[in-house]
């Protein structure tokens, strides 16, 4: 059988003006490239005027896999998470892990590690399966009130689940449907801006005066406001004494002491490492689970291979956590749908000084992106790369291909510290809804991937939702 070809962008035209490919690049940083883009294995260069002045600045792809160990795993201090990641997301995030640099990421990951340790995974999986479990009566209800046939919007339910996820394993109270939809649109508007902004800073564009800096960053606001108000009462029942959760992952974090310093977070940064914790738990979980479905929605008989494999595991009981590691075929979904749309679909560095990185001379403060959307799709390293194949993780053919070419929560010391928790719940979902409901695509609708802070469908994913005997 024939694998599902994923959707994906158009290639670049070959021929075209600069303000041709500005207008490309800032809908979607997928569209920047030619065909040619997912076969080469060099370090590619590419000079951009910029202003003032019209200075030429250089920006560098890194795709050979020896170059990327170099900068990502054995030199990484060398090369510090790049500073347009931090004027991207700092309204949001202000200085937390996912973009802080030197000594203090590195203290902020001391502190941060054993919120994500295999004991602390373990306790909040009843949180993860309540929210599986609300999400299951949530779409129960949409079929209820809802005509035969109606397409259910995927992107918007999955983001209301990971949103669950986050508020129950963070705060141990669920996400209302009110704070899920308003944070939804707060980060719609800040994405959309937030990259469209940093594309141009790469031009050197000064854009603080730019139409929409005062609307990204009140939608920055919006979000912070919500992820606060929970924190605000946590910290307040502490200083009155009265009896808080211990085991969810803000009590980690006020309890966590840097082992080195002795400093514990102060309420800033716990607020920094929450929204961290969103943007990673949330929005980028959110994406994956809503390629997912799509996925298999597209793909009758995998789909109906998790349904057989949830049936399985999860009889008619609840779920358990040592289920998880039986899901076999189902977390195979899950990493070829992270191989077809990482959440994040490039890494940004900095270089401090001078460097040779394969054939390149890199100048010093020269931006150097990874682009993890053409190593998964590397027309030398993977068999029918934009096929939807989860056998292939399970195949001898894909073994070179997923050592060299596939890191979808990135490598070396910044390797995402959520992995293991986003894996979990990941999981879960797509199991646990699988078992309850069958998935169907929207005739006529094909997903637009388009990448800005994260990947998602620009055209939403709605699909078709029938209900299991």
């Amino acid at each position: 059988m024939s694998v599902f070809i994923a959707p994906r962008p158009p290639p670049l035209p070959k021929k075209g003006s600069l303000y041709q490919y500005l207008r490309i690049g800032l809908r979607s940083a997928l569209s920047m490239f030619v065909e040619g883009s997912y076969g080469t294995l060099q370090v590619g260069h590419i000079r951009l005027p910029t202003l003032p002045l019209g200075r030429k600045r250089s920006l560098f792809i890194l795709r050979a896999f020896d170059v990327l160990r170099e900068v990502l795993v054995r030199r990484a201090a060398d090369f510090p998470k790049s500073m347009l990641m931090g004027s991207m997301l700092n309204q949001l995030l202000g200085d937390g892990i996912f973009v802080s640099n030197g000594e203090v990421w590195r203290r902020q990951r001391r502190m941060m590690d054993p919120a994500f340790s295999v004991a602390r995974i373990r306790e909040v999986f009843p949180m993860m399966r309540d929210a599986a479990e609300a999400a299951v009566q949530r779409l129960d209800e949409r079929l209820a009130g809802a005509g035969a046939g109606e397409p259910v919007m995927m992107d918007v339910e999955t983001t209301h689940f990971t949103g669950d996820i986050i508020f129950r394993t963070i705060y141990s109270e669920p996400i209302t449907a009110g704070r899920s939809q308003d944070i939804f649109q707060a980060f719609e508007t800040f994405q959309d801006i937030g990259y469209g902004h940093g594309f141009l800073r790469l031009l050197r564009v000064p854009t603080s005066l730019l139409p929409g800096a005062g609307r990204g960053a009140r939608a920055a606001r919006r979000i912070r406001m919500h992820l606060k108000r929970p924190l605000d009462a946590r910290l307040k029942a502490l200083r009155e004494g009265r009896p808080t959760p211990r085991d969810d992952i803000l009590a980690s974090l006020i309890a966590a002491v840097d082992p080195e310093t002795g400093t514990s977070f102060d309420e800033t940064e716990l607020l920094d490492q929450i929204a961290v914790l969103f943007l990673a738990g949330h929005e980028t979980s959110a994406s994956t689970l809503a390629w997912a479905m799509y996925l298999l929605a597209s793909c009758p008989h995998l789909q109906e291979r998790v349904h057989a494999e949830a049936v399985q595991v999860f009889g008619d009981r609840p779920a358990q956590f040592g289920d998880i590691k039986k899901l076999a075929f189902t977390r195979d979904v899950v990493r070829e749908t992270l191989r077809l749309y990482p959440p994040v679909a490039f890494v940004a560095r900095d270089s401090s000084r001078e460097e040779k990185l394969g054939n390149r001379v890199v100048p010093p403060h020269s931006v150097m992106f990874i682009p993890l959307w053409l190593l998964h799709r590397h027309r030398e390293h993977w068999p029918e790369p934009d096929g939807f194949d989860p056998d292939r993780f399970e195949r001898d053919d894909s073994q070179e291909a997923i050592r060299c070419a596939y890191m979808p929560f990135s490598m070396g010391p910044r390797v995402c510290v959520g992995a293991s928790f986003a894996m979990q719940e990941t999981v879960l979902y797509v199991a646990w809804l699988i078992r309850h409901f069958r998935f169907s695509p929207l005739p006529g609708h094909t997903p637009q991937p388009v990448s800005r802070l994260t990947l998602r469908s620009l055209n939403g994913i709605p699909l078709i939702v029938e209900r299991r005997e």
